[in-house]
């Protein structure tokens, strides 16, 4: 398959998002079918499909990474980008946005409208993409395509446009009527053939067509006088009114089918290059040149200066990386140079590549509303903007959502520690809204989206570059703290064959609330030199990093020395390092010692019916509500404090709660006091450690 370079008015580009299990991947399978892209229709439960080729994906029957399909049809390119709908890969439905001038939103007609379909369509609504619903699965059990369409137009307005109504439902769903041209379409078993339009629907039909004549009207006012003078529209009228209005999001048709039987799909084709935007109708871009810092404005223009987003990168042991980009403006040739204007540094471009699922077409330009990759790119990133060195542009950042779920890893073998650093460096080029970093307790912990997020991304480390991990819950860095005062003598003496070792000090230990670690002198009379005094704040700071309770740091205390004794010949700094810690170690357990615990301020987004369920289990975390507010779209925000202890599982169980709508952000607030109970079961498997440690 050979592809030319198409101009941006003959190119289309659609991402493919809702929730999961809605049939995106296969609808796009037979999409490809149709146009004759593909000889054969692979399929997502056989793990045969052109678009899930990654092992983790065919092992899960599911999408779990951005998939990109470029073909030709009736003279138009189109590409076609798929996502994910499992909540955890949202990242990679962001960068499916970036790349495409439309959405393709796809609905199962027996699920209604779900939580995986209500995130795909804010974000579609912040990017401002032009867009189309197409109900799926029309076919299936319990599937009702009316209803889906009723509950569309119910949960996102009358924009909500039906372009089709469907002839039948659940297994006797056999077609549909298409409402622009008043036509009736019939699958035969192996094809689609027109039939009169069945009795008992005309009514039904004239309703939902006035439905579609409301919303198209909206973006031509000649013809909304006509629809309101109750004058006959053209099907040309109607056709040019619904792409004006598609292309600026004035309204969203809604077309019917099932992807299992091909059914819809020759419609869904002509829908696309009828209705979706094209490259050339894209709308400017605000960007900036970093050079002078002005705001500038990108036109989708092939002779006009070298635009391109990068908007993935995935991570192959063997290609190396691989940078996916849209060019937004000018050409991009392969063979010769771009400039990154984010990292200030110049790129030499390999071979460009068309991208066909897991295969991959050279291509000597890219074109302003084309879509590609290319290979090995030294230092470019997910987000950077490609241009020239004569005019730097940055494009806007794209906005991923922030890790809410972290687990503690490590190495499985020797083998592991020594490559793991490197794979997770590797590993987190594809991944935009995970990281990794180190913890106040010392662990390495990998924050990631949820749960199938971080088994993914463990799997990938395994197969791609030989990294075993183990996951395990973070341990919470709680902190030691003092709560009375005491004097304590600490003395350390040690006789040997030669020179001894001789320390003695008196301490005062009391609380400094907020105040960390601090070490003060009082000693009158010479009875410690000063000379050993670093020795002792070193014994003492030591001794309260090691922890005395359970293990974790001792902070928010004052350690004043006001006596002690040497000897002319023993004493030397450490003897009264070792003195000093022995002091502190003894001391504290006199001051009633009690461990301080991380306090989250966490902010919890969800919709109103769900506030009582999620206020009733902050409080069986132990939370502290401290206020709520309304955002607008049915969504309240939830203000409160949570121990840290209670958080590591929230991710998961906030999304179980809310059936996949609420969202919460997180940040250490402060640290309290913890309850005794807690700080018993702490101590105790602190000294349970110990025991299997073998001290």
């Amino acid at each position: 398959m050979t592809m030319k370079n198409v101009d941006p008015a003959h190119l289309r580009s659609i991402v493919l998002a809702g929730h999961a299990g809605g049939g995106k991947t296969t609808l796009a399978e037979h999409l490809l079918f149709q146009a004759g892209a593909i000889q054969r229709l692979g399929r997502v439960d056989d793990g045969t499909a052109h678009l899930d080729y990654e092992p983790e994906e065919q092992k899960r029957r599911e999408s779990l990474s951005l998939a990109v399909a470029t073909f030709e049809h009736d003279a138009t390119r189109i590409t076609l980008v798929d996502t994910p709908g499992y909540p955890d890969f949202v990242s990679e439905v962001v960068e499916g946005f970036a790349a495409a001038d439309g959405a393709l939103f796809v609905m199962d007609a027996s699920a209604g409208v779900e939580a995986g379909l209500e995130n795909a369509v804010a974000i579609g609504r912040s990017t401002g993409r032009a867009a189309c619903f197409f109900i799926n699965k029309s076919d299936r059990e319990n599937a009702n395509p009316t209803n889906a369409l009723d509950a569309l137009r119910t949960a996102f307005g009358n924009k909500i446009a039906p372009l089709h109504l469907a002839i039948g439902a659940g297994e006797s769903f056999e077609g549909y009527v298409d409402l622009v041209h008043r036509k009736a379409w019939q699958f035969d078993g192996k094809t689609e053939v027109e039939i009169p339009i069945p009795e008992g629907m005309t009514d039904e039909i004239a309703r939902r067509r006035d439905q579609l004549l409301e919303a198209a009207a909206e973006a031509d006012d000649d013809v909304l006088t006509k629809y309101l003078e109750g004058e006959e529209i053209s099907d040309a009228e109607l056709d040019a009114c619904l792409h004006r209005g598609v292309r600026d999001s004035i309204l969203a048709p809604v077309l019917v089918g099932s992807a299992a039987k091909g059914i819809g799909m020759a419609a869904l084709l002509d829908a696309f290059i009828r209705y979706m935007p094209t490259a050339a109708e894209e709308q400017p871009v605000p960007a900036k040149n970093a050079k002078t810092g002005d705001e500038v404005t990108i036109t989708p223009d092939p002779s006009g200066p070298l635009v391109a987003r990068v908007f993935k990168t995935a991570a192959d042991p063997f290609v190396g990386r691989l940078t996916y980009l849209r060019v937004v403006s000018g050409t991009l040739h392969g063979q010769g140079h771009a400039w990154n204007a984010n990292r200030d540094e110049d790129e030499r471009m390999g071979q460009l590549l068309l991208l066909h699922g897991k295969d991959q077409e050279p291509i000597g330009e890219l074109l302003a509303g084309e879509i590609g990759a290319v290979a090995k790119l030294a230092t470019t990133e997910t987000g950077d903007t490609l241009s020239t060195k004569e005019q730097p542009i940055i494009l806007p950042p794209l906005d991923f959502p922030e890790p809410t779920l972290s687990v503690a890893i490590e190495p499985q073998t020797k083998a592991d520690l020594d490559k793991m650093g490197a794979a997770l460096q590797r590993m987190l080029e594809e991944e935009p809204s995970a990281r990794v970093e180190r913890s106040p307790t010392g662990e390495q912990l990998l924050l990631a989206t949820g749960e199938a997020h971080i088994a993914v991304i463990g799997e990938r480390l395994k197969r791609k570059f030989g990294a075993s991990i183990l996951t395990k819950t973070p341990k919470v860095p709680y902190r030691e703290t003092i709560r009375g005062t005491t004097k304590v003598e600490g003395k350390y003496k040690k006789q040997t064959g030669g020179h001894g070792m001789f320390g003695h000090v008196w301490l005062e230990i009391e609380p400094n609330p907020g105040g960390g670690v601090e070490f003060a002198a009082k000693v009158v009379g010479g009875s410690v030199p000063k000379g050993f005094f670093p020795g002792i704040e070193k014994g003492i700071r030591e001794a309260a990093s090691e922890g005395i309770l359970a293990g974790y740091p001792l902070s928010d205390f004052k350690a004043t020395l006001y006596d002690g004794s040497f000897h002319t010949v023993d004493s030397n700094e450490l003897s009264f390092k070792i003195a000093a810690s022995m002091a502190l170690k003894k001391g504290v357990m006199d001051c009633r010692p009690g461990l301080l615990e991380p306090i989250m301020a966490i902010e919890v987004k969800v919709p109103e019916e769900y506030m009582g369920d999620v206020n009733r289990d902050l409080n069986t975390r132990r939370g502290r509500v401290l206020g709520m507010d309304t955002l607008g779209d049915g969504l309240q925000v939830v203000q409160a404090q949570v121990p840290q202890a209670e958080l590591f599982t929230y991710a998961t169980e906030l999304r179980s709660l809310t059936h996949g709508r609420g969202t919460f952000t997180s940040a250490l607030d402060h640290y309290e006091e913890a309850p005794q109970h807690v700080a018993e079961k702490v101590i105790e498997s602190h000294k349970k450690e110990l025991e299997t440690a073998g001290h």
